[in-house]
């Protein structure tokens, strides 16, 4: 490589490295910290388990993406516009949210919430699709420890330095909305950054050039089908769900009140009632209305071998690590007994050595090992780090003994007083952290390598779709059951939903192997 090539090799790891921090600073702010959040704001804990559901758009965010590969805004380089329009819309939506209370205005406070993941899941389209076309193949493993790196750092600040910010004992007792304005802010700077500094991404000529009118009507078809799939699932789904449980003897009434676990599971069974209404109608709504660059994109991908079961891989793989991740803030608060500052210090300041250990090892045996030894050995250590969580809860809070942190300054965190820090709590925690990130990494290349270049927005929102389904989709089952089979068990179970995940990989072993050649994209007859 000539040293210019060197040179724009290590800025195009500089600019995956700032995206991911961009990536990762709102999914705290609309998971982990909303919830800590919401938990100090005296919500109740099936609530909080139904604002997990803030993260649909994680989820739905392949219906826009489409529009993302098709338009381009004026004036911008190739992705450029839609980054810093995606960016300045989630910093303003973050300082929106900083004006209201989660208990006093709930519906309004989760709209906006909405909203920020909204600009959140949309810029993660233009970042991945960037981040895969700007990179070369033999740089996509390396390149994705850097971004694991940089998200887990976001995730750090806006979900752990952020709780000993909140902390009045400890930390610097700032007020939850004066911390989402400071957030507001940084991700205002990262928009500044991709406005004046972003390397460029050659045009490619075969990118897809359907009927700029029929993909925005079938846009528009989609979205309505959604709205007409949200109306029939809480006005037809939820009360309909309500009446059989009830009727079912299931969920007794007490004192002539409802059982207090009979809404979490009702609205469970009527947001999957209202799931299989709402996914067959889109589909329709799409074909009807001739979204043309989204049905393009999702025959492309179809038309690739074993397309179908690597969505359920994709799907499983992180699904356990989901689960025991859905309710892990109130767990540590309400279910233990942990200060704000002792968990956002384990998590995040202790955290983020391990987090870095855990990016760049994974990084690292990955150009040994290759793609598939490295998801099958970082997905049995995933798997493994939710035990650690069920010690937490089986044996309580000192189980393991604590020792003290002093007092520090360290200008963005600090801590007044001299902070008794759990090593039970430190054990589960770095084992999270290690493994989770040496299992990102390596799943963010295996979605890189699924993508033809022709529709790499459309195609990798789809499977981050996919990803996020369980982080999105377990949180209401994870409310339910917490509140019903206690703490323990849920980890319990947690752990066993990742087996399912390593079981589909193995069958899956091929098509792995496969896309570790150097083509490194979907090859398939458009």
């Amino acid at each position: 490589m000539t040293k210019l090539g060197l040179e724009h090799a290590y800025w195009r790891m500089t600019i995956v490295l700032i995206l991911g921090f961009a990536s990762g600073l709102p999914l705290a702010l609309t998971g982990a910290s909303l919830q800590a959040w919401l938990a100090t704001d005296n919500v109740d804990i099936a609530t909080i388990g139904f604002f997990s559901l803030v993260g649909l758009p994680y989820t739905f965010k392949f219906l826009w993406a489409p529009l993302m590969d098709r338009f381009e805004p004026p004036f911008f380089k190739r992705r450029q516009g839609w980054l810093v329009i995606t960016q300045l819309g989630t910093a303003g939506t973050l300082a929106l949210l900083s004006t209201f209370s989660p208990s006093q205005n709930t519906h309004l406070f989760s709209l906006i919430a909405l909203s920020v993941a909204v600009f959140s899941a949309s810029q993660d389209i233009v970042v991945d699709a960037y981040r895969t076309d700007v990179l070369e193949h033999q740089e996509r493993g390396f390149a994705s420890a850097i971004y694991v790196f940089g998200y887990r750092v976001a995730m750090i600040l806006s979900g752990g330095i952020a709780l000993i910010w909140a902390d009045p004992v400890k930390g610097n007792g700032w007020s939850w909305s004066h911390i989402y304005l400071i957030m507001a802010g940084i991700m205002t700077a990262v928009a500044v950054i991709s406005f004046l500094l972003l390397p460029p991404v050659k045009y490619k000529s075969e990118v897809v050039r359907s009927d700029a009118k029929a993909d925005l009507i079938g846009f528009f078809a989609v979205v309505a089908a959604v709205i007409a799939g949200y109306q029939f699932t809480t006005r037809v789904a939820n009360p309909l769900s309500a009446s059989l449980l009830s009727a079912s003897g299931l969920f007794p009434a007490t004192d002539q009140n409802p059982h207090p676990n009979l809404k979490a599971w009702a609205d469970l069974l009527g947001l999957f009632a209202g799931l299989a209404f709402t996914i067959p109608l889109a589909w329709f709504a799409s074909v009807k209305a001739k979204y043309e660059t989204l049905n393009v994109a999702l025959k492309n991908y179809f038309s690739m071998k074993s397309a179908v079961s690597i969505l359920i891989f994709i799907i499983l793989y992180k699904l356990g690590d989901a689960f025991a991740g859905s309710l892990l803030t109130p767990f540590l608060l309400k279910g233990v007994g942990f200060a704000q500052a002792e968990i956002g210090v384990v998590n995040k300041i202790i955290g983020i050595w391990l987090t870095i250990l855990g990016a760049l090892t994974g990084g690292a045996l990955m150009m040994k090992l290759g793609l598939y030894r490295s998801l099958l050995l970082f997905g049995i250590l995933q798997m493994l780090s939710n035990l650690g969580f069920w010690l937490v809860a089986a044996l309580g809070k000192g189980a393991w003994g604590s020792f003290v942190l002093p007092a520090f300054n360290l200008v963005l965190v600090s801590l007044k007083d001299a902070t008794t820090v759990d090593s039970l709590l430190v054990f589960a925690v770095g084992i999270e952290n290690i493994t989770g990130g040496m299992g990102t990494a390596a799943f963010v290349a295996l979605l890189m390598s699924l993508c033809n270049q022709k529709f790499t927005a459309t195609q990798y929102a789809l499977l981050s779709a996919f990803s996020a389904v369980g982080r999105v989709w377990v949180g209401p089952l994870a409310g339910a059951a917490a509140s019903t089979v206690g703490w323990p068990t849920f980890f319990i179970f947690s752990t066993a939903l990742a087996a399912p995940g390593i079981i589909m990989l193995i069958k899956l072993r091929p098509i792995v192997f496969d896309l570790e050649a150097p083509k490194g994209a979907v090859q398939a007859d458009d």
